[in-house]
């Protein structure tokens, strides 16, 4: 059987992942200044830092309704596939996995979709794995079930540099913002059972400082890590903020890390300067 894997946008999988694991991306949709796009690569996360800077005005985000998804679910089963596996953004964050059930339903079972319980490479990991059950694995059912069972153990959290987009998105309040701006508080998001919510709180200004302590926190917590795979995701990051994610991580012994930069509708809700590292905390 030829199963194609895809995945909402959110998965924020370099080219190269996605070309090795033949890994197929559905568009979500971003609205800047009144204009819709595809969060294809047609407009970039620097776009959308410099159209917040400008217009102090946060892009929305749109989820992928129904038709758009039966129209790209059509065209990968015209591929030549058997099945579609799907990965959708967690659907506490978005109605994007109700959409896509939906439009399931006219396929007769020739698509599956998983609701990742994740966003960026939380979703991004679970495709890779379940390209490589693919190749040992022909029955579909069994190799959902493998996927939904892993699901849990997706360790995905981020440190946050700015309040300005958490603020403006209304998940920080005026008195909080005003504070942590003015103590130099930078907070750790943290996805649970697919809902963010706020972790340790980091004060000070060196961010590369303050990425080594919440990389090894994260570590501690999360302390049984899958050491084939883990990925360092940034929505902008320097190259020191970058190596001291590295640093922390690297007496671990992961097999693979990977750097990789979010696309635009994880970046619309973040801002600049925000870096998580994400792993299956499952191993031995």
């Amino acid at each position: 059987m030829k199963i194609a894997i895809s995945a909402d946008s959110v998965l924020d999988l370099t080219p190269a992942l996605l070309k090795e694991y033949d890994i197929k991306v559905i568009p979500l949709g971003i609205v800047l200044g009144g204009e819709d796009y595809l969060d294809d690569g047609s407009v970039t996360p620097e776009g959308v830092f410099k159209y917040v800077e400008e217009t102090k005005v946060l892009p929305k985000t749109n989820a992928a309704n129904a038709e758009f998804y039966k129209e790209r679910f059509q065209a990968i089963l015209d591929e030549g596939y058997d099945c579609v596996i799907h990965f959708n953004l967690s659907s506490d964050m978005s109605a994007t996995h109700n959409n896509a059930v939906t439009a399931a339903k006219d396929f007769g079972g020739k698509v599956r979709v998983i609701n990742s319980k994740s966003l960026s490479t939380g979703v991004g990991i679970q495709t890779m794995y379940a390209r490589k059950l693919t190749e040992t694995e022909s029955d579909v059912d069994v190799i959902v079930e493998k996927i939904e069972k892993r699901i849990p153990a997706v360790q995905a959290s981020f440190i946050v540099e700015k309040l300005d987009y958490l603020h403006k998105g209304g998940r920080c309040s005026s008195t909080a913002f005003l504070f942590g701006k003015a103590a130099g508080i930078r907070p750790q998001i943290v996805v649970t059972d697919g809902k963010m919510h706020s972790g340790k709180k980091y004060i000070g200004r060196n961010m590369p400082a303050l990425i080594k302590k919440y990389c090894k926190d994260v570590l501690n917590e999360f302390n049984t890590p899958d050491k084939s795979i883990c990925f360092i995701t940034y929505s902008s990051a320097t190259p020191e903020m970058v190596e001291a994610a590295r640093e922390a991580i690297a007496d671990v012994g992961f097999e693979n890390i990977y750097e990789t930069t979010a696309g635009c509708t994880i970046c619309a809700h973040c801002g600049e300067h925000t870096l998580g590292i994400l792993y299956y905390n499952d191993g031995e």
